[in-house]
């Protein structure tokens, strides 16, 4: 299984960006498609997380009410929208796929990860 995440960039405070991930290799039929960031010298922590059927989502505090995680079907990416960025949203931005249904907010309970993708938003 492949991940590919893309669409991090260089935005100033209060700007907008989007995130896609892809997936390829094989299809889920269950568990969630996450995403984690990592600011320096941060650990790795939960932002959003969506099931594969789309229907369940779940958000970190800290991003409630401006990213929005989606996807249209099982076979097509899952997008994180992120508005109202703030500086301390800047990180490394990672998706990941677990075929578990419980503890989608838990990095542990992933089995794949994309390589990652640079936000960083300026003041």
């Amino acid at each position: 299984v492949q991940l590919q995440a893309c669409g991090g960039g260089l935005v100033q405070a209060g700007g907008s960006l989007r995130l896609s991930c892809a997936t390829s290799g094989r299809t889920f039929s269950s568990g969630f498609m996450g995403w984690f960031r990592q600011a320096p010298g941060k650990e790795r922590e939960f932002v959003a997380a969506i099931s594969w059927s789309g229907h369940i989502a779940y958000y970190a505090d800290p991003v409630k009410g401006r990213f929005t995680i989606s996807r249209d079907n099982a076979k097509n990416p899952v997008y994180l929208q992120m508005n109202s960025l703030k500086p301390e949203d800047t990180g490394v931005y990672y998706c990941a796929a677990t075929t578990r249904v419980e503890a989608p907010r838990l990095h542990y309970a992933y089995d794949y990860w994309g390589q990652g993708t640079q936000v960083t938003v300026s003041s």
